[in-house]
């Protein structure tokens, strides 16, 4: 297990980090110098247009990307010097993700889907799905566990989705978008779900257009131009 933060309430810290890509014709700087230091129990929205670095900090952050310059340190890990099992590590023990698209498994149940990473890193089947059972409770599913991605509506499976990233006792929940393909109702009770799993504890990063999200967010960040502006 990964087990090296100094203070358990500093879970993201970010110090002047960069991440450029190169094409023949110019430099894109995705991120240029941000700094951002992420608590246990944070609700964070990250702001902007399209382009503006949101996801690449992100991935960042998960480990997805490795940075150009300055230092990612993830629950105690720096990322940009860790090895590549470490990162994957990270992401199956500390660090979950939600996208705009659930990409649940059809075949699943629900509790299926939410246990499968679990019994990825060795839990066994049945535990995993004991497991998988109250996360979906926590995010308002529990009489859901039993069916089908077919048989639920957008915004449960994003619910689906987000307990899967929960998976595993992880206390960082990074969400790119989430509510892009919901309707304003179903989008502010996503948000409204994000907001209770802060106070419980999680720290919540998410990037988004929504307005609900700076709206119930602890902190909000304007990005422009791969920098944050405010």
């Amino acid at each position: 297990m990964l087990n090296t933060v100094v203070d358990p309430g500093l879970l993201v810290e970010l110090n002047k980090v960069q991440r450029y890509f190169e094409s023949p014709v110019e430099i894109v700087r995705a991120v240029d110098g941000v700094d951002f230091v992420g608590s246990s129990g944070e609700f964070v929205c990250l702001f902007g247009h399209s382009g503006s670095g949101k996801t690449t900090v992100l991935n960042l952050i998960a480990g997805l990307d490795l940075p150009t310059g300055g230092s990612v340190t993830v629950a105690g890990v720096n990322v940009h010097t860790a090895s590549s099992e470490t990162r994957i590590r990270l992401r199956r023990e500390t660090v979950g993700m939600v996208h705009q698209s659930d990409v649940l498994i059809e075949e699943f149940t629900a509790a299926e889907n939410v246990a499968l990473p679990m019994e990825a890193t060795g839990i066994a089947t049945d535990l995993a799905l004991d497991e998988a059972v109250r996360l979906l409770e926590r995010v308002g599913l529990d009489s859901h566990s039993h069916r089908l991605p077919s048989q639920l509506s957008g915004g449960q499976r994003q619910r689906v989705g987000i307990a899967r990233a929960l998976s595993g006792g992880r206390k960082i929940l990074l969400a790119d978008e989430p509510t892009g393909s919901l309707d304003s109702r179903n989008a502010a009770a996503i948000f409204d779900l994000l907001s209770d799993l802060a106070r419980d504890g999680t720290l919540v990063i998410v990037a988004s257009h929504d307005p609900a999200c700076h709206e119930r967010a602890d902190r909000s960040l304007e990005m422009l131009d791969g920098q944050v502006v405010n």
